[in-house]
């Protein structure tokens, strides 16, 4: 079995999260700020080659129809600037809900304002990646 990696793509910044070498349990793993879809990418694709990622795990938003919005698009073209250049497999994820559970986990976790920003987008990262793994062992 080889490590997933999860992105929770933002605006501002990229959570990234990795899972343990047997693909059971999700770690964070570092905050990118976003430059451009290009420069994303292939920091995504040097990240996953270091680390010997068999799987790219793109978080994606869904309404609550299940239909893909602005945000979700955005996943969609990012997914597709990785699958561009580099062969690992590349999956989209349905991250509704994952930012807010993960700021939730922030501030429980008692860390002041300041020192919350962009700590979530990584948490989230972490959340769609463990909920990857959850769903992908039950099938």
């Amino acid at each position: 079995m080889t490590r997933i990696l999860a992105v929770d793509p933002g605006t501002k910044r990229l959570g990234i999260a990795l899972s343990d070498p047997t693909g059971t349990i999700a770690n964070p793993h570092s905050l990118l700020p976003h430059r451009s879809r290009g420069q994303d990418a292939q920091r995504i694709a040097e990240i996953a080659n270091q680390f010997e990622v068999g799987c790219i795990v793109v978080g994606q938003a869904l309404s609550s129809d299940g239909s893909v919005g602005p945000s979700g698009r955005s996943s969609q073209r990012l997914a597709d600037a990785i699958n561009e250049i580099s062969d690992i497999q590349v999956i989209l994820w349905d991250e509704s809900g994952s930012t807010q559970t993960a700021r939730e986990t922030v501030i429980k976790l008692g860390n002041r304002q300041k020192r919350r920003i962009g700590h979530h987008d990584m948490i989230a990262a972490v959340i769609i990646l463990q909920d990857y793994l959850d769903n992908r062992n039950i099938a």
